[in-house]
């Protein structure tokens, strides 16, 4: 009973948490250009490998990275202006195929987005938060609830983007996608000059 009460809160918070932040934006954006096969895989091992990194390591990462997170934010701005260009110019991944079956990088390209968009985001904080405060004893049961809360979150934000996909038209969602992603990227620069001006 213990462990299904933790379980719960810590996926019920991640979840609340994470609803209305800017992934939820930035896979809306992201289901125009690639298929929902790799969203979900992509978006899926960045949520693994974050909340395992908070849950597990990341008081100490923080320590290490906190005067190099302008980088972070920096190379994060430069992925999001790439993708508002090439959402205007390049034809999304399903008109790619062919129908042929070959290896897709696109579930890597969403992978590195969604990592450094939300490396030491206010989720990522949450679960590092929960961490500390259930120990090591509980760190299996709040790391599946962390990933539980996350996931399910992203993935309403997914379903939207692709539900537009399928009810607008494509050069409407290219430039939405554009402008979607030409914010993020303003607004991440905008963190990252903050971060190297406090250093």
């Amino acid at each position: 009973m213990e462990l299904a009460m933790i379980f719960l809160s810590v996926m019920v918070t991640d979840f609340f948490a994470e609803m209305g932040d800017k992934t939820q934006l930035m896979l809306i954006a992201l289901s125009s250009k690639y298929k929902m096969r790799d969203i979900v895989l992509g978006t899926l091992g960045a949520i693994v490998v974050l909340n395992a990194i908070a849950v597990f390591v990341g008081g100490l990462l923080n320590e290490i990275l906190v005067n190099y997170l302008w980088i972070l934010k920096f190379v994060a701005a430069l992925a999001f202006f790439y993708f508002a260009v090439s959402a205007l110019l390049k034809k999304n991944d399903d008109d790619e195929d062919g129908g042929k079956s070959r290896f897709s990088i696109a579930p890597v390209a969403v992978f590195c987005t969604f990592f450094v968009a939300e490396l030491g985001d206010k989720t990522q904080l949450a679960a590092l938060t929960f961490g500390a405060t259930y120990g090591m004893k509980h760190v299996l049961i709040v790391l599946s609830a962390c990933i539980a809360g996350f996931f399910a979150a992203d993935m309403i934000g997914v379903l939207v983007g692709l539900f537009l996909k399928k009810k607008t038209p494509e050069r409407f969602l290219a430039v939405l996608s554009f402008v979607l992603f030409l914010l993020f990227g303003g607004y991440t620069a905008y963190e990252a000059l903050k971060l190297f001006l406090a250093r």
